[in-house]
């Protein structure tokens, strides 16, 4: 199995954390800030609640095939001469967003979103395991995914507000801040090429795919599938209706409540590295597994506005545990030279999960209801928590030491 020593690091100076930061933020806006709006958006354009899946998925779905391709680029050209063509897509796309004169052109816009948002969370990690390592490269991960959970908290609540204030539209408008983004990048990030830019193309596929092909690489994939499956299908499309129909929330109460989970992810990610060296990998993997059935099942159960909230938390050590020790565990273990289409074949599998859990849950909520769709969707845990238990996945790398 490949493994990336600490002396295997990029060329050029290291980023400043808080550039990636915001490439991390900018990179989530494709849906966060959508999902709190979607029974109004669905509405304004006469659609059924089933049409809030095509939405949340049409973001997620270029991805799949294009997060590989931006990856291998990203390896072989460089890392600032793709994440900016990246960000700037994002933004442009989200300016049409905002203008959208109909229901499928707002899928299309969405969809051209994609195609920027696929590289962008991978490129942040890939910036990471480029310039640390050890502990502190699982700090660093852990601190961007806290980075990333407060978004997630903080981007529902400011779209939420903003269509309280100017309807949906306004709600979406802070993705056209990717041009921003992109600008920052150009001007931040150093243009170097990496010393085996020279090598064959098919020699570095080749080289990727035995990475890949571990046991260890091949659990994390399909452990982010479905994780994704769950978070994008159960959270973020089934649970901003259940929250409209069975409690009467607006705009800005969904957007309240799709922020609680922030709370706890962000505590466990900024702990990260801690936990991990008392506990270890596997301990924390299959506990995270173990939580996201328990969050979404209780959710899906609660009777009151309280339970919902408890359920949520939950939801949030789940979250806080389980992405930023996939994310780490995939950069530990591939070399610079494959780092960037290593961390995009798992973010391909997690753009899949992305785009097939609205698509399915949608449906499924729309024949059987939101609170028996979150229940039933629980099971996906059973999988993910026998992969994370019986696969050898939760070791260190060789010669990974904290630093």
């Amino acid at each position: 199995m490949s493994t990336a020593a600490p002396s295997t690091q990029w060329p050029g100076r290291r980023p400043a954390p808080a550039l990636i930061w915001a490439i991390t933020l900018t990179g989530i806006t494709a849906n966060t800030l959508v999902s709190p709006l979607l029974p109004d958006i669905v509405e304004d354009f006469g659609r059924p609640d089933g049409a809030a899946g095509p939405l949340v998925a049409a973001a997620s779905l270029p991805g799949v095939l294009a997060a590989p391709v931006i990856g291998l680029l990203a390896d072989r050209f460089g890392r600032r001469n793709v994440v900016v063509p990246c960000l700037a897509i994002l933004g442009l796309s989200g300016i049409l967003s905002v203008l959208a004169p109909g229901y499928w052109v707002l899928v299309g816009a969405r969809f051209a979103m994609g195609f920027g948002t696929a590289g962008l969370i991978n490129l942040a990690v890939v910036l990471i395991g480029d310039h640390w390592s050890g502990r502190e490269r699982v700090r660093q991960v852990g601190r961007n995914a806290a980075v990333l959970t407060a978004g997630l908290a903080v981007l529902p609540l400011l779209s939420g507000s903003l269509a309280a204030l100017g309807g949906w539209r306004l709600g979406l408008a802070p993705s056209a801040l990717g041009l921003v983004t992109a600008v920052a990048a150009w001007v931040l990030l150093d243009d170097v090429r990496p010393p085996h830019s020279a090598l064959g193309l098919a020699d570095q596929l080749r080289a990727a795919a035995g990475t890949l092909r571990s046991p260890a690489m091949a659990a994390t994939v399909a452990s982010g599938f479905l994780i994704f499956l769950m978070i994008f299908g159960l959270f973020l499309t089934t649970l901003p209706v259940h929250l409209e129909q069975e409690f009467g929330m607006q705009a800005a109460a969904r957007g309240v409540l799709l922020a609680v989970p922030s709370i706890t992810s962000t505590l466990i990610a900024l702990n990260l590295a801690g936990l991990r060296a008392r506990l270890g990998l596997r301990p924390l993997l299959v506990a995270g597994a173990a939580m996201f059935g328990v969050a979404v099942a209780t959710v899906g159960l609660a009777a009151g506005v309280a339970g919902v909230v408890f359920g949520l938390l939950v939801y949030g050590m789940a979250e806080g545990t389980t992405v930023p020790s996939l994310q780490e565990v995939t950069a530990a273990r591939a070399p610079a030279s494959q780092r960037g289409v290593v961390l995009a074949a798992w973010v391909s599998a997690v753009r899949l999960g992305q785009a097939c859990g609205p698509l399915l849950f949608a449906a499924v909520f729309s024949a059987i209801g939101t609170s028996a769709t979150l229940v039933v969707g629980s099971v996906v845990c059973i999988p993910v928590l026998l992969l994370h238990g019986f696969t050898p996945m939760g070791s260190e790398p060789p010669g990974d030491a904290p630093d």
